[in-house]
């Protein structure tokens, strides 16, 4: 029997921008062993794989290299997907059992543009001392580091030097730490905040846009913005736009999707 795999463009409204990932709906859990090669031949920064339990679904994601605990795009696309293909009915909240607890995602209004606003934990950064040679391999004038427990957080001085950033992936892999997250205040009345992310360590040099991310710059920049809710803008090459709300001890982050494949795999 062939398995339908869906490639989604996340935080994007747009084919061809954003976040790919890829999205399998399975009768039954799978190996991990079958998971991880599927990932790898995807070759996507994630590859969702959901199983249906009752009222939810099993949710893990996988990038080339390894299962992470935490993914927000490939998220979203799974939302997507399950509204998209009827397996959720229009405006059906959808739950997902993770490594990371229990995720839901909820539709946005009709005609708003396809919204969705999935409810994520906030992971606030601390202040942290660098690694030596961090700032070197990052090529960036620093103003504030800070490390939560997936990432280090660092804040340079302008969103030209987080655009222009070109770090050291080789040593930023050694990192023992999922990504570094660099950001500053836009420049930008759309938005009020940009980053890049760099996770080498995991097999994604740079992810296009990174919802997980976000559940540390929502908190970061509400403190220093005075805000709830912004809008930040990942500045990657494909570039994509995530809406934050801070609730407590949790963020709800907004993003739009677009299916652009849906292929069988025979292997």
């Amino acid at each position: 029997m062939t398995q339908i795999i869906y490639q989604v463009d996340a935080f994007t409204s747009q084919p061809f921008a954003g976040n790919p990932a890829g999205v399998c709906i399975l009768p039954e859990a799978a190996s991990e062993a079958w998971m991880r090669n599927v990932a790898r031949e995807m070759n996507l920064s994630e590859t969702a794989f959901l199983v249906r339990q009752a009222d939810s679904f099993d949710l893990r994601w996988f990038t080339p290299a390894v299962e992470v605990d935490l993914c927000g795009h490939a998220t979203l696309a799974s939302a997507h997907i399950l509204w998209e293909t009827g397996v959720l009915r229009p405006g059906e909240q959808a739950r997902f059992h993770t490594r990371s607890g229990l995720l839901t995602a909820t539709q946005g209004k009709p005609g708003v543009g396809g919204w969705i606003e999935m409810d994520f934990p906030a992971k606030i950064e601390q202040p942290a001392e660098p690694p030596t040679d961090l700032v070197a391999a990052l090529g960036v004038t620093v103003k504030y580091i800070g490390k939560n427990v997936f990432d280090y957080l660092v804040e340079v001085d302008s969103e030209r030097t987080v655009r222009g950033a070109k770090p050291d992936f080789t040593w930023l892999g050694k990192l023992p730490v999922r990504g570094v997250i660099v950001t500053s205040r836009s420049t930008s009345p759309e938005f009020d905040f940009v980053s890049r992310f760099f996770a080498p360590a995991v097999g994604v040099n740079e992810d296009p846009v990174t919802g997980s991310a976000h559940c540390c710059l929502a908190p970061y920049w509400g403190k220093r913005l005075g805000k709830t809710e912004m809008v930040g803008y990942q500045a990657s090459a494909r570039g994509g736009v995530v809406k934050v709300r801070l609730a407590g001890d949790r963020v709800l982050l907004g993003g739009q999707a677009v299916t652009v494949m849906k292929c069988e795999l025979v292997g």
